[in-house]
């Protein structure tokens, strides 16, 4: 560690108001996050004004293949986060380090395979979602481009849920937050100014993710001192415990880019306007529910490192106090989005049945989130109390049992918004599900670990 750096706090959730803990970290983890899948929004808004279909079509048939990446390096982090708060909650400083190094080190390593899979076999996979035309090709410029950003992002995603593990909500924003920032101010110059069109905005993305990985090294290697040298003989020794987290934590998060790439697939049979309506649905929805999807990075180190303390007093609580924020939240995100259906269909010049798909979804599907939200919250208890293949189970029974039948026979039945409203179903029975085997979980882990 450098003279520099500043230790880590030792377990700063052990102690305090568990909701307060909740909120700060939820509200500081969906800033980030929320401007990490902002990106994707920026990118789609400043495409629209180009007002060609086949380009609005191309960013959600590249953007289902791009998340698939972005979901690898969330279950990567997933794990980075809940072995360093596990271990800071025990007092074993070192060994956190040293699962933080190992983890980041992993996650590298993991995206350039990932990498060189998409670069390769991006074509293949644009053709099962029923990609065709211009809008294929565009979508394959954009996915070729963006190469270079996925070993970044995926970097700087592990640098941020190692902060959060440490409890340094703040900086493990700055990470995305830059990512939003840089991106916002590079996308007019490479679409409009250099005349770059789609692959500008690609170029915009890939400067985004290189300026925040940047900022996530200097966080967790000067500020906190909390990166040892690069070796493979460490991810060698912590392979078997960051695996154990990772492989079903990433199983977990592909789950969804899975029911995505089924739901572009069906949705494509009914035409590029409605492949369109989708693709805005689909960036609308991290942003205006960031602060669910930021739940589960969130509330994990929280019940992590009471875990860790053996505080299974405060691990209840802290489920309970994350499930209580997200149903409030989703209430009110979903009035919003209800009030404002026509505007925001109009923000990105949606036309024809695109117009249709965003204010349907924002009308009758936004409230179903707060089921998703319940499942997100379960997943952190999942992970952090050594049960990572419970939230395994759980996303890809929802994004299989949950997806597939409700979104065949609600497309036969009403076409794509059917499709919509069928899923929404599925999310409601595996949210509720999920809780109630979230807190049978709590129950045993005080039972296995008394305190």
């Amino acid at each position: 560690m450098t003279n520099s750096a500043r230790p880590a706090r030792a377990a700063p959730f052990v102690t305090g108001s568990t909701m307060r803990h909740v909120v700060v970290m939820t509200l500081t983890g969906a800033v980030g996050l929320m401007a990490l899948f902002m990106v994707d929004l920026i990118d789609l808004f400043f495409l629209s004004l180009l007002k060609q279909t086949a380009v609005t079509a191309a960013i959600g048939y590249a953007g289902t293949v791009v998340f698939i990446n972005l979901s690898v390096a969330i279950g990567t982090g997933i794990a980075a986060a809940a072995l360093v708060a596990r271990n800071v909650g025990a007092g074993d400083m070192a060994r956190a380090r040293e699962y933080a190094t190992s983890a980041l080190l992993f996650s590298l390593i993991v995206s350039g395979l990932i990498t060189l899979a998409v670069g390769i076999g991006s074509g293949g996979l644009l053709s099962l979602l029923g990609a065709q035309g211009e809008a294929r090709r565009l979508a394959q410029i954009f996915i070729w481009t963006m190469t270079p950003g996925y070993i970044l992002v995926g970097g700087a995603l592990c640098c941020s849920f190692i902060l959060r593990g440490l409890g340094d909500a703040r900086r493990a924003m700055y990470i995305t937050l830059s990512t939003a920032i840089v991106t916002a101010c590079a996308d007019p110059i490479f679409i409009f100014g250099l005349g770059l069109g789609i692959q500008g905005a690609a170029i915009a993305t890939v400067l985004g993710y290189l300026v925040s990985f940047s900022i996530g090294l200097h966080g967790v290697a000067r500020v906190h001192g909390f990166l040892n040298p690069l070796r493979l003989g460490g991810l060698r020794r912590d392979f078997p415990a960051l695996w154990a987290i990772a492989y079903p934590a990433i199983l977990t998060q592909v789950a969804t880019p899975f029911a995505n790439a089924y739901m572009t697939h069906e949705i494509s049979a009914f035409g590029d306007e409605s492949v369109a309506g989708f693709a805005i649905v689909g960036r609308l929805i991290p942003v205006a529910y960031g602060i669910i999807f930021a739940l589960a990075g969130s509330v994990g180190p929280i019940i992590g490192q009471n875990y860790g303390a053996r505080r299974h007093d405060r691990v209840r609580q802290t489920l309970t106090d994350g499930l209580i924020f997200s149903a409030i939240y989703t209430l009110g995100a979903s009035l919003l989005m209800l009030l404002f259906r026509h505007q925001i269909a109009e923000a990105f010049n949606a036309s024809g049945r695109s117009v249709d798909i965003v204010v349907f979804f924002c009308t009758f599907i936004g409230i179903s989130w707060a089921f998703a939200g319940a499942q997100f919250v379960s997943n952190a208890a999942f992970n952090n109390l050594g049960r990572p293949k419970l939230s395994t189970a759980f996303n890809w029974g929802k994004a299989t049992l949950g997806t597939i039948p409700f979104a065949l026979v609600g497309a036969m039945i009403g076409g794509p918004e059917g499709l919509l409203a069928g899923t929404a179903i599925g999310s409601v029975i595996f949210g509720v599900a999920s809780v109630i085997v979230a807190y049978r979980v709590v129950r045993q882990s005080a039972a296995e670990r008394p305190q």
